[in-house]
């Protein structure tokens, strides 16, 4: 079961979010929380709606390495809810599962793939540019900095 192997997952350290539920407590509870998660789940998918903590992150600065004066040496993390992630996994299994099944993505789709990556994007552009160049025909491209986004 989904639910069972996510509370099996979590990290015996995992700091709380927003919300104050624990890793641990819900590791303890193990089997016994499944119907808690099953309820909170039908819950938040029937409304459309997520509880406020959910959507709330407590944002701690990590020191990268160097000088400690210096912000840049900082990176930020996030703390978030242990349950909404948990159910974002099993939301997240569910639909590669549906997806996969009936064979919705189409084969470049790289994007939350287990397996794929941004560099096979990458190689896969540069190989499709290339076999364009080869045979002359025109190319169109927009080109995107997505240096933030990974710093």
């Amino acid at each position: 079961m989904k639910i069972i192997r996510r509370i099996g997952a979590i990290g015996k350290n995992k700091p709380v979010g927003p919300d104050r539920v624990s890793g641990e407590i819900l590791k303890l509870g193990g089997e016994a929380m499944i119907p808690y998660h099953a309820r909170l789940l039908d819950i938040t998918m029937n409304n459309g709606t997520l509880p406020g903590d959910w959507k709330t992150g407590t944002v701690i600065p990590i020191h990268k390495g160097g000088d400690r004066s210096l912000v840049t040496n900082y990176r930020p993390v996030s703390l978030t809810s242990v349950v909404c992630k948990q159910m974002e996994h099993i939301v997240a299994s569910y639909l590669r599962q549906v997806w996969d099944k009936n064979d919705w993505l189409y084969e470049g789709q790289r994007g939350f793939r287990p397996g794929y990556s941004c560099e096979s994007q990458v190689i896969t552009v540069c190989q499709d540019i290339a076999y364009s160049l080869d045979n002359g025909d025109r190319i169109d491209t927009i080109i995107v900095d997505f240096l933030k986004a990974f710093i």
